[in-house]
């Protein structure tokens, strides 16, 4: 489903899961500063909506979510993640609960895999699942906007801004209103500087939520059994993730950034060297330049110089070896 919003001028059609939204409108830096600067907005209509009704939402979602979200106050927003019997992550779902459905924004094109799951986990409980992405859009606010929210809308906030459930229907009208927009490329770039991992981005088929530094925000450790506890508990309790997430700052002479998958090596070892992680996301940022999120292999020293490809990179450590 195409955002509407790629007539507006300048729009400029984002890549692979993010091709339905703009990538920018035109000036990439201008729309960076802007959304710091707690202006403007973010097309996220491609992304997926579940809603969860019924009397038992939460303590039935509680069951089966890394958070706990048997007592969540509407309202409140919180992050949660659903693993495999071995502890991988299969989906990440972004929550908030107005007091009588749980919403959800997930990875594009995840809901029906997601939905297909809940489903099968309903058993005796009294709720009812919904896909909702035909009919409600996301909307980021950046922090600090004042833009106004339309009454009745679904807001989810954070310390990086407000999430909007808005009707699509609204869409085209909301922006017309909501101030300058800006592409899904100026939000990557903060989301990098930020350091928050994303579902298929920063993760693979064997991410485990330590690696990413999910252990807290999305994980709770003393909440009830969910599937992959054991392994959530195993890693933090006696032993360390085989893997974690580095901040890189790029060479900024190089023309072109290192792709998602690029291969690390220690510089010292130039490239033929051993792998010893990979690039996971890299942006243009307004100030700090080119960066990247990349998972390196734990034993990795955290002072190492690295190269992503032919890209010299120093590391920033996010998640602690």
């Amino acid at each position: 489903m195409k955002s509407p919003l790629l007539t507006l001028p300048g729009a400029v059609p984002a890549e692979g899961v993010d091709e339905a939204v703009a990538a920018h409108y035109g000036d990439l830096f201008r729309e960076q500063r802007a959304l710091a600067d707690g202006t403007g907005f973010v097309d996220l209509s491609h992304r997926g909506v579940v809603a969860v009704t019924g009397e038992d939402r939460l303590a039935w979602l509680h069951l089966l979510l890394t958070q706990h979200v048997s007592d969540l106050p509407a309202g409140r927003a919180t992050e949660a993640l659903i693993l495999s019997a071995n502890g991988h992550i299969e989906h990440a779902l972004y929550l908030v609960d107005d007091g009588g459905t749980v919403w959800a924004h997930v990875e594009p094109g995840t809901q029906e895999a997601l939905i297909a799951y809940l489903e099968s986990m309903k058993f005796f409980y009294r709720v009812e699942v919904a896909d909702r992405t035909d009919d409600i859009a996301i909307v980021h606010l950046p922090a600090g906007s004042i833009a106004e929210v339309p009454e009745g809308v679904v807001v989810r906030e954070t310390p990086h801004g407000r999430d909007l459930f808005l009707p699509r229907a609204d869409l085209e009208s909301y922006a017309a209103q909501a101030g300058p927009p800006a592409g899904i490329l100026a939000h990557e770039a903060l989301r990098v500087e930020q350091h928050r991992p994303r579902l298929g981005f920063e993760t693979d088929h064997r991410t485990i939520p330590h690696e990413l530094g999910w252990i807290g925000s999305a994980v709770h450790l003393q909440k009830g059994c969910y599937r992959g506890q054991e392994t959530v508990a195993r890693v933090q309790n006696l032993g360390k993730p085989p893997r974690r997430l580095v901040f890189l700052h790029l060479d900024g002479s190089e023309v072109h950034l290192p792709a998602a998958g690029t291969e690390l090596r220690l510089a010292e070892d130039g490239p033929e060297g051993r792998k010893i992680g990979f690039v996971t996301t890299s942006a243009r940022h307004h100030e700090l330049g080119p960066i990247a999120l990349a998972l390196v292999k734990r034993n990795v020293a955290v002072d190492a110089p690295l190269v992503a490809g032919d890209t010299a990179a120093a590391q920033e450590v996010v998640v602690e070896p």
